[in-house]
């Protein structure tokens, strides 16, 4: 705790916003625009998924963001815990790809591998959770890689409480993590100051993005700061005084970059500005 404390918080940008561009060709533009680091997607269907990185591109994507100082904080995967047994090896099989690539990528720190757990009803799924990320866990002490989980707000796991009642089962892991996001929280009766106090502990990364209010009732996502209805510099100074010091990573949902017209180049520049301008009114400097 005391050699985290003595770090900064980094500002990031996950490349699930740039579909459309080469992981080559987002890391350029990330690095370029001025962040310190970056979450990879490597969902089914994207350029970074295990299965299009051969050897050679692993060696090649290593060595470029090492050589743009970015660090590789995350690969952000879509795996959903199943009941069905078959279902659980081919999660398994997958995480343990994605892992791989973790520590091919980046063999001294190698980042985390994070997902949502998808939908259903959280008392019906919530003991199937804990019995397949136990041997998630198993497959993280394999490969020396933490999983992380993210509450989602259209989730059966929704809510950091619950994210925090599978780490108490499991004992605590060091290698099960949380991804904590505000935008999946806001208008759903938890506070800001109180859920970053209860998450902060098993925070591995933090996210950020606006989530707005629809005319039919809903939410909808927007870029983080577009449509100011997070606080980000209370966050951050919350963040800060318990302790966490990981990468704050710029995500654009794909309620946004499915839009006609969405320009990856743009979104990476406005998220800096923003975010650039939330750490400054926070009083934080970046790592």
């Amino acid at each position: 705790p005391a050699g985290r404390r003595a770090k900064q918080m980094m500002l990031g940008f996950g490349t699930y916003g740039t579909k459309g561009l080469s992981t080559e060709d987002a890391v350029t533009l990330i690095a370029d625009t001025g962040y310190d680091a970056i979450e990879l997607t490597v969902n089914r269907g994207w350029d970074a998924e295990p299965d299009n990185m051969p050897a050679a591109r692993r060696k090649a994507i290593r060595k470029q963001i090492a050589g743009r100082g970015l660090e590789l904080t995350s690969l952000m995967e879509s795996v959903n815990p199943s009941p069905d047994a078959a279902k659980g090896q081919a999660n398994l099989d997958r995480l343990a790809a994605s892992m791989q690539l973790a520590r091919d990528l980046a063999p001294q720190h190698p980042p985390q591998v994070q997902t949502v757990l998808g939908g259903g009803n959280w008392e019906e799924r919530k003991n199937m959770f804990v019995d397949r990320l136990g041997a998630w866990l198993e497959l993280a002490d394999q490969y020396r890689v933490i999983a992380a989980i993210k509450p989602h707000r259209g989730g059966a796991m929704s809510r950091p409480a619950e994210a925090v009642w599978i780490f108490e089962q499991l004992g605590k892991p060091a290698r099960l993590r949380m991804v904590y996001d505000f935008s999946h929280y806001i208008y759903r009766d938890m506070e800001m100051v109180p859920t970053i106090r209860q998450a902060a502990i098993y925070t591995n990364q933090v996210v950020v993005k606006d989530t707005v209010r629809t005319e039919s009732g809903g939410t909808t996502f927007k870029l983080p700061g577009e449509a100011r209805t997070i606080d980000y510099p209370l966050l951050l100074r919350t963040f800060h005084l318990q302790g966490y010091r990981g990468d704050v990573s710029c995500e654009v949902s794909s309620a946004v970059w499915n839009k006609p017209g969405y320009d990856p180049r743009a979104a990476v520049q406005i998220c800096f500005a923003n975010m650039s301008a939330a750490f400054r009114d926070a009083g934080l400097k970046r790592r």
